[in-house]
This record gives C-alpha cells, sequence and structure tokens, in this order.
C-alpha cells in the first residue's frame, strides 16, 4: 500500500522508504562527498521478511537520494534467505560492506560473516559469494552483526555472541587488508547485570556491537541487548579503555532510555565527528502497521561521544537546526499552579527547546485532543531524580502501546531540554546532561496540538519554551533526480 502524508502517524523528518518494513540501519559510511545510509529493508511488504539492505545517500543530511537495494539475497547462496545487519567501510574507490549471511537451514543463531563490493559509490554491489570467516569460535550460541573501523594500517572487526558459559560478548578479529581475518578473542564479554541502576539487564547476547574509540580520553562498546525468549531489547553500552584487545569499563549505561530504539549504528563523519542513527519500531499493533503500509523509522542523526566527565553525550545533528521553520511557540515566565498554563499551539511535527526552573514536580504536557483526554507528558520526579515520559495517555487507540520511562535527571539546578516530535516519533534530549530517551506514539485526536506547563501544588515552576514548525527532509525522486518531500 502507497504512504502518503495524510497518514497521521507518518513521519516527515526522519528517514525511511515511502512504505514496506525497515529495520536496522547499517553501512554507515561517509564515501565519495555523501553520507550513505544503508538499511535492513523488505521490499515487498511491511513485515520483518525478506530482507535486503535499502540505500540512502545526502551530502548534508538534509536531502537524501534514494539509491537502488543495495544487497539482495543469492538464491542457493550463503545469504539465502536474508542479508542481514553489518556496517560498511570507505577504502579508496571502493566501499565494501559487511553483513550477516542467513539461510533458513542454518542455526536463526548463527549468521557468519560476508562481505560485497561496490565500485560506484554503492549503486551496485558484487557479493563475494562466500564466507570470509569460515567458523564461530568454540563456544558460540550466537554469532552475528559485524562492525569493521580502520585502525592505523589496518582493520579491526566485532562481532555479536553470546557465549556458552552464560556471558554476552563481542568478539574481536583482525585484518591488514579486508579479505584475511584473524580472531583475538573476545573484546568484551559480561554475565547479564543490570543497566543504569534499573533492574533491566545487559542481557544474554549482544546485537549489532558498535565501538566508539576513545579521543583524547575514555571511549564507549555500544550494543543492543538481545534477551531469550522475548529477543531484542533495549540499547546500552560500556564506557572505558582498550587495552591489549579487550575493553575495560565500569558498570553498564543506557545509550538510549527509552522503549523504541534498538541497533544503532555509527558513521565516522568528516573532521573527527560521529554520528549515530538507531531503529525505531512500532509500538502499535502489528496488524495496524502492515495495514498502513509501512513500518520502523531511523532516529534522527545524533552527534555522539564520550564527555570529559566519562559519560556518554549525544544531541541531534548541528546540520538538523536548518529543519526548523517558522517559530510556531515562544513562551516564559513563571506558575506556582494549581491551574496549567496554556503556552500555545504546536504542529504534528516540531522542534521544541525549553529551560525549566523548578522547586518541584513539575511537566510539560504535549495535548493531542481538545479536551485533553489523549496526551503526552515529559516530567520532573524530583524524589526520584528522575525525568519521565509517560504515554499511558498518548493514544486513545487501544492497538498503541503505553508505559512511562524515565531517565536520571539533576535535582536543584535548571533543566535544558530538546524534545523533536514527529507525528508518531518522539527523541526526548535532556541537553543538561546529553541523554536522549526515544519512544513511539499514535495520537488519534485530530485537532490541533498544544503544549502546558504543569505544576504539583506548592511548586513554582519558570519556564522559557520555543518551538519551531519541523520541516520535511527533501527526497530527491530516484527517475528524474528533481527534489521533493514526503
Amino acid at each position: 500500500m502507497s504512504t502518503t502524508p495524510r497518514d497521521a502517524h507518518y513521519p516527515v523528518a526522519h528517514l525511511r522508504p515511502p512504505r514496506n518494513w525497515l529495520n536496522d540501519p547499517n553501512g554507515l559510511v561517509f564515501h565519495d562527498g555523501h553520507y550513505h545510509v544503508f538499511h535492513q529493508y523488505n521490499p515487498y511488504g511491511a513485515t520483518h521478511a525478506n530482507l535486503h539492505w535499502g540505500h540512502f545517500r545526502s551530502p548534508d543530511l538534509l536531502t537524501w537520494e534514494p539509491r537502488s537495494v543495495a544487497l539482495s539475497p543469492t538464491p542457493g547462496g550463503v545469504d539465502a534467505d536474508g542479508c542481514f545487519s553489518g556496517n560498511a567501510v570507505s577504502d579508496g574507490d571502493r566501499v565494501v560492506a559487511f553483513y550477516s549471511a542467513h539461510r533458513e537451514d542454518r542455526s536463526f543463531q548463527h549468521q557468519p560473516v560476508t562481505c560485497a563490493v561496490s565500485h560506484d559509490g554503492g549503486q551496485t554491489f558484487s557479493p563475494r559469494g562466500e564466507t570470509i570467516i569460515p567458523a564461530w569460535p568454540e563456544g558460540c550460541t550466537m554469532y552475528r552483526d559485524p562492525y569493521v573501523w580502520q585502525d592505523g594500517d589496518g582493520w579491526r572487526m566485532l562481532v555479536g555472541a553470546a557465549l556458552a558459559d552464560g556471558r554476552a560478548a563481542a568478539l574481536l578479529y583482525d585484518s591488514p587488508d579486508l579479505e584475511n581475518w584473524t580472531y583475538r578473542g573476545p573484546f568484551a564479554a559480561r554475565h547479564p547485570e543490570p543497566v543504569g541502576g534499573t533492574e533491566e539487564l545487559t542481557g544474554d547476547g549482544w546485537e549489532c556491537p558498535q565501538y566508539l574509540p576513545a579521543a583524547g580520553g575514555l571511549g564507549a562498546l555500544i550494543f543492543s541487548t538481545w534477551t531469550e525468549p522475548t529477543g531484542p531489547m533495549r540499547v546500552a553500552a560500556l564506557i572505558g579503555e582498550e587495552h591489549a584487545g579487550h575493553f575495560e569499563a565500569g558498570a553498564p549505561v543506557w545509550a538510549d532510555h527509552g522503549p523504541d530504539c534498538y541497533a544503532p549504528a555509527l558513521l565516522r563523519a568528516p573532521g573527527g565527528r560521529c554520528l549515530l542513527w538507531g531503529w525505531s519500531w512500532e509500538a502499535r499493533d502489528q496488524a495496524w502497521a502492515a495495514a498502513d503500509g509501512w513500518a520502523g523509522v531511523l532516529t534522527l542523526p545524533r552527534e555522539i561521544h564520550v564527555g570529559a566527565d566519562g559519560t556518554l553525550r549525544q544531541r541531534p545533528a548541528t546540520e538538523l537546526l536548518a529543519l526548523r521553520g517558522a517559530q510556531t511557540l515562544h513562551a516564559e515566565g513563571a506558575t506556582d499552579g494549581p491551574e496549567p498554563v496554556d503556552l500555545g499551539d504546536v504542529g504534528r511535527a516540531f522542534d521544541l527547546t525549553a529551560r525549566l526552573e523548578p522547586t518541584g514536580a513539575v511537566g510539560l504536557r504535549l495535548l493531542t485532543t481538545t479536551d485533553g483526554a489523549e496526551h503526552l507528558d515529559i516530567r520532573l520526579d524530583p524524589d526520584a531524580g528522575e525525568l519521565v515520559v509517560d504515554r499511558d495517555h498518548a493514544s486513545l487507540d487501544p492497538r498503541a502501546r503505553g508505559g512511562s520511562y524515565r531517565m536520571p535527571c539533576p535535582i536543584g539546578q535548571p533543566i535544558d531540554l530538546r524534545v523533536v516530535v514527529d507525528h508518531s516519533i518522539a527523541e526526548v534530549f535532556l541537553t543538561t546532561t546529553g541523554q536522549v530517551l526515544t519512544l513511539r506514539f499514535y495520537p488519534a485526536g485530530r485537532g490541533p496540538w498544544r503544549l502546558q506547563a504543569r505544576t504539583a501544588p506548592g511548586t513554582r515552576l519558570g519556564y522559557a519554551v520555543d518551538a519551531w514548525e519541523l520541516h520535511p527532509l527533501v527526497i530527491k525522486t530516484p527517475a528524474t533526480g528533481a527534489a521533493e518531500q514526503y
């Protein structure tokens, strides 16, 4: 089914093909003056099946050109039933893609690494046709998702794994030429343990490991937590340093505090900057998404680094400021309640900044119906020292998921937020600490959206809030190269 802008939940400033299924971002690479974003893609429908690699490229992160499907399963080949997740590197005049080769007649948990090479900027690839690592190490109960990067004159690779002794792991290989690979052992391996002071664990296995190397300080190993029998869970990170091929780190932390970000991938951009995209899956009934003809969206590209204080810090890529259109809201003042304060109207796609100076429990509420019955809440819980994003009332449609999600927030000081809402996705950046929380929500209300400031009894809130219309990405039509917006 074709998707049009009349679909009230279809994002306009987040990258995805106009229809069908999307999951993990893959092969993020800067090559020949362009940012290339490949992704898991089902060309035939809005379900997780028939996985190929889709492809976009852009000179500036704002105007994107859809390219031909980059990788397709080879009938009877090592990837006969799916070109699963991996990454790509720029090597001279060629792009080399590494990915998990899936076959239904092989263990689903064991997906060997293969590769394909492009000499035309990723437009077409020639598959190797065989695995580049003949066998996974002994004692691997899960093996998939290569991540390759250049290190000096050579190359290194991580592969996500689970080990028979109960540890999840990222396994390390190295190569002088991208052809011959030597196994060096686990880069990091841990038994399941709580993440960020929560009850959720690092998982039985790690998918899509990504390495953010140290730039004069600490580095980060980012991984997607996978648990039997539920499967994919969330995204965690270890902050630390490499010593002799082993990554030594402290307690795990969340790389995204929300429920709807998974399998993020890194792109090493010019100027030493690292960008990250993630997959934001649907948080609604599968049949609903299939009926609408599309599922899954990529997050905004984020600049990511480890701060001098040893924390993982993220913010929207600077280029995205150019997507701000007309300013739709400016409000500043103070309130001590008890009535909520209407700050103004916003559209279904907006970019918001807020400085909040609270003395207790306060929040912002996005109302999506005229009577306020449907709303998304962002509020401060000072007793817990957390910022809470609550979607329990964000959709009147029972097919949408609810839940409230939290990230640590400093108390007793001003709080700076940047919130990007795009129809059915919200990315909440706690600018004060560099943390982020991603979730999906599906408002049924058709009236104007508006914003409120709210306070608990006896609490004062000083606020300064600004919002701008969020322009769509510009997507070139493949046939003519002319620019159009979707």
